[in-house]
């Protein structure tokens, strides 16, 4: 019986290390919910034209990380948003405003706009130009914005690892909701409910902080180019199953010999 409790603490030390290593990892969301981002930041419009937070958040307003170049979740994510923009009965530009954020400081105001055209396209209705706005800015002012909103994410070469969320902030730039988009294997792709899109929309005018209840990130996904759809990226939590099934190995030869011996003396 010690020799299982003595693989059961190595098992448990393992699966530490690994949780914690996982955990210091920069990336997903960390909900920073009644915090309020820095509205004295500046960015650039996809007209090369400098603009400044607070005069763009002044009712709800929803900011979407992304990079325009992404291979990967950003343009289904912006997709998908538009297809809400056409189902939803709110009004964008009154009822709330989009900001689409690049988090590459190497991207230009050419690349946002270029990418907001291929966007704006998807939308079956007349949306004022200032309501979903496509920006650039600095490596630091991204990091500020990001930070303040809980948002992390990683550069690997001209790529990032990052998650998908859309973070909900009211006029005065407090942090109210989280969405995260849902990813279906039946469409290829990635889901926002119209509904649950104005709840946090309306909640968010009222000021009303909502906790994130879909925890799954997106970064579990990964692009398939010869599908051209999304997977579900195995190797992300490879690690854990093979712990898993180490430990119930490991208990397994441990505790069945015991029983055969045991069974062996009674006959």
């Amino acid at each position: 019986m010690k020799n299982v409790f003595k693989y059961l603490a190595i098992i448990f030390l393992l699966f530490s290390t690994a949780f914690s290593i996982k955990a210091q990892e920069d990336i997903g969301i960390e909900e920073k919910l009644n915090s309020t981002i820095p509205l004295d930041l500046a960015f650039n419009d996809s007209n090369g034209e400098k603009v400044i937070l607070k005069d763009l958040v002044n009712k709800p307003t929803i900011i979407d990380f992304a990079y325009y170049h992404c291979p990967g979740i950003c343009t289904p994510i912006m997709e998908e948003v538009a297809n809400v923009v056409n189902k939803s009965d709110l009004e964008p530009g009154e009822d709330y405003t989009l900001l689409s954020i690049s988090m590459d400081e190497n991207e230009t105001p050419a690349m946002a706009q270029k990418k907001r055209e291929s966007i704006i396209e998807i939308i079956q209705r007349d949306v004022p130009p200032s309501s979903w706005r496509f920006l650039t800015g600095d490596k630091s002012n991204i990091k500020k914005l990001a930070d303040a909103a809980g948002y992390k994410f990683k550069r690997t070469g001209e790529q990032f690892i990052h998650s998908g969320a859309l973070i909900f902030v009211d006029e005065k730039g407090k942090i109210c909701r989280y969405l995260i988009p849902e990813f279906s294997e039946r469409r290829k792709g990635f889901g926002i409910l119209p509904f649950d899109f104005k709840m946090a929309v309306l909640e968010t005018a009222k000021g009303k902080a909502t906790p994130l209840i879909a925890k799954v990130m997106q970064f579990c996904f990964s692009y398939d180019p010869k599908g051209k759809s999304y997977v579900f990226n195995f190797t992300k939590i490879s690690g854990g199953v093979i712990l898993l099934l180490a430990a119930i190995f490991v208990i397994y030869i441990t505790v069945k010999p015991k029983k055969e011996k045991s069974n062996s003396k009674v006959l």
